[in-house]
């Protein structure tokens, strides 16, 4: 289900502290159902399975499109991405968070781990496009029956106008496609995960 931006604004996530020249660009509630103490499961999810997020053919067709896009018009060089174009935001972190994530760039993730708390995951990726944020954090479920899910929030920095016009580009591709598979994909996952079916 996508949420509206306020879900995530109006939380008081430690992100908001470190990329407030970010724009949220979507929210979504995660189909993972689980308790207090599961947002560590979760984030090892998207680190090791982020295949299994992408499983569907829509998805798998629509990344090659864009990754053969990204060859071409050189978008995705290392020098356009974390370290070359934009500094990490690792460099952000106030000290009680430095080191947070452990591994930076563990599994096959196409993001890099910025930091985590007890109720909240932040990755990166960048290229010549935009400098993008998945946030991922971990919220009790609101009939208070002392549930809890995930909830992700993707932020980006378009970089000038090839950003924006990019940005705009992929939104009906993103909605139409990409996302409504990468939610199936990550409720199987998590499914798989506890021993029971996934969604359909």
């Amino acid at each position: 289900m996508r949420l509206p931006r306020t879900t995530h604004t109006d939380r008081p996530w430690r992100i908001h502290e470190i990329a407030g020249d970010f724009r949220v660009e979507d929210v979504w509630e995660l189909p993972t159902p689980g308790g207090p103490d599961d947002l560590a499961r979760l984030v090892e999810q998207f680190e090791k399975g982020w295949g299994d997020h992408g499983a569907s053919p829509v998805v798998r067709t629509l990344f090659a499109v864009r990754w053969k896009l990204g060859a071409l018009f050189g978008w995705d060089g290392s020098a356009g991405g974390i370290g070359g174009r934009v500094p990490s935001l690792r460099d952000r972190l106030p000290e009680d968070l430095r080191g947070s994530a452990g591994d930076p760039g563990s599994g096959s993730s196409p993001f890099t781990a910025v930091y985590r708390t007890r109720d909240e995951w932040a990755a990166e990726t960048a290229n010549r496009t935009m400098h993008g944020i998945l946030h991922i954090g971990w919220v009790p479920d609101e009939d208070g029956a002392g549930g809890y899910h995930g909830r992700m929030a993707v932020l980006v920095k378009p970089n000038g106008l090839l950003g924006a016009v990019y940005m705009a580009g992929i939104k009906p591709f993103r909605y139409l496609g990409v996302y409504p598979a990468l939610l199936r994909g990550i409720g199987r996952a998590w499914q798989a995960g506890r021993g029971g079916p996934g969604p359909a």
